[in-house]
């Protein structure tokens, strides 16, 4: 049924398109838009256009950092793969730590949204459950070969994309306001619900939730060994991505506070974007998006348990834990091609978590993406420096810029993070910790056991 070797390797089996599908369904703009925009909206009102203008400036930067570290190291295990070859062994496996438990976390976080839009059509139904069925059902599915799982992602794809393109038609044909005036006078909700004007501070603190909407499309970089001409196809993936995820997300939010029939009715509503919907077209097609969103995040669980799976796979053939371990975890389904103990783990382990207080799961993932960015961007410097990125097929340009400007940004977000008491400062909290275990590990364990291989496909 599997096969293991000293380096085992997967299938390449996908092109730039079917790799670009995959990417975007772990970015599920649909989810973004109905789960995280509100809250963008909520804390910027109708500056929320300009937090995502300047979440897309910023994804911008980051894109091309992802693009050329990608191109350098297309490799599956993704950022710890990464950042072990540019900065070295100890930041490299603490940034595997980081990732590993956000990436089995997340996937519980996003799986507790099914419930909660199926619930339209479906009411009662027990969220947790929900989400832990979704988990399994998905993992079945990600055991089969990659490129089947390219044209199923897809085809969800395609379906949230229209529910998004209803939902512009339905601002953009109608519009209340301009754009021009949502741009120049930005409001939010002030006491009682009458309209205010937006500060720069509620943006500023906005654009970092926005920063987090577009996140994903460096995920590409994990399918680098099933990908053909991988150098070349992760960096164009990387940066089409990025560019669709911004126009499929801040469309839609545009065309949400140009049409809304009254502004404090949308600031003040439980679910706003249903509010929008229904106000515009009427209960029946607020449930067909509704149906549409839950397929998107059903969609985004399949597509990021196959990208943790593979990271999962990838720690095995570097050796990462006891021999036993490391051998099962790094064995490749002998008819699909796919790391099928990985995959199976996976799926398991998040279904588990969607039992866990989701609150408990936003603090223990909530920053520790901003750790793994920042060692990105020190990674793209040091590559240049030593010459480990040397052969990259892309190079970004206006270097240094991007990464330290994005630098920058990630220092803003952890500023704002340390100011929130709730969520903010309790993850900054957990994610240093993660980071001292995971040394931990390395130095007690790794290192005195002789190393930690590095496994080139």
């Amino acid at each position: 049924m599997a096969t293991t070797a000293a380096h085992p390797h997967l299938h390449r089996g996908l092109k730039l398109l079917g790799t670009l599908l995959l990417t975007l369904s772990a970015i599920t703009p649909a989810s973004s838009v109905f789960i995280i925009a509100p809250g963008v909206i909520s804390q910027a009102g109708s500056g929320a256009i300009l937090s995502y203008l300047a979440g897309a400036v910023v994804g911008v930067f980051m894109a091309f950092v992802y693009a050329e570290l990608g191109s350098a190291f297309p490799l599956t295990g993704g950022e710890y793969a990464i950042t072990a070859r540019t900065l070295g062994r100890l930041p490299g496996f603490v940034v595997l730590g980081l990732i590993l438990i956000t990436q089995l976390l997340i996937i519980a976080v996003i799986a507790l949204g099914v419930g909660a839009y199926l619930s339209v059509v479906f009411p009662g139904l027990d969220g947790p459950l929900v989400a832990a069925v979704t988990c399994l059902l998905t993992t079945v599915v990600a055991v089969f070969d990659i490129k089947l799982n390219a044209w199923v992602t897809g085809v969800f794809l395609a379906i949230e994309m229209i529910a998004l393109v209803v939902v512009s038609a339905l601002g953009l044909f109608r519009p209340q306001r301009s754009p021009v005036e949502l741009i120049t006078h930005p409001v939010v909700a002030g006491d009682g619900g009458a309209l205010v004007p937006a500060s720069l501070g509620l943006i500023g603190a906005a654009t970092a939730v926005a920063i987090f909407s577009y996140n994903g499309y460096g995920s590409a970089v994990y399918f680098g060994e099933e990908v053909h001409d991988a150098p070349k196809s992760i960096a164009k993936t990387v940066l089409w991505a990025l560019g669709v995820t911004v126009a499929a997300e801040l469309v839609p939010v545009t065309a949400v506070l140009m049409g809304a029939p009254s502004l404090p009715g949308l600031f003040g509503a439980e679910n706003m974007m249903q509010y929008f919907v229904t106000a515009r077209a009427g209960s029946a097609v607020n449930t067909v998006i509704s149906l549409a969103v839950a397929l998107a995040i059903l969609n985004a669980v399949l597509a990021i348990i196959l990208i943790t799976s593979r990271m999962l796979f990838s720690t095995g053939r570097d050796r990462a834990w006891p021999a036993p371990v490391s051998r099962l975890l790094s064995s490749i389904h002998t008819r699909y091609g796919s790391p099928w103990v990985a995959t199976v783990l996976t799926g398991v382990v998040s279904a588990a978590c969607c039992f866990i207080d989701e609150r408990f799961l936003l603090v223990v993932t909530g920053t520790s993406i901003v750790a793994v960015y920042a060692a990105l961007c020190l990674g793209a410097i040091a590559g240049r420096r030593n010459g480990s990125t040397g052969h990259a097929a892309y190079r970004m340009p206006w270097f240094p810029l991007a990464p330290v400007l994005a630098l920058a940004a990630l220092a803003y977000v952890i500023y704002l993070n340390a100011l929130d008491p709730v969520i903010g400062r309790p993850s900054l909290y957990v994610t240093a910790g993660i980071a001292v275990v995971s040394a931990a590990y390395y130095l007690g364990v790794l290192r005195r056991r002789g190393g930690w291989d590095l496994a080139e496909p």
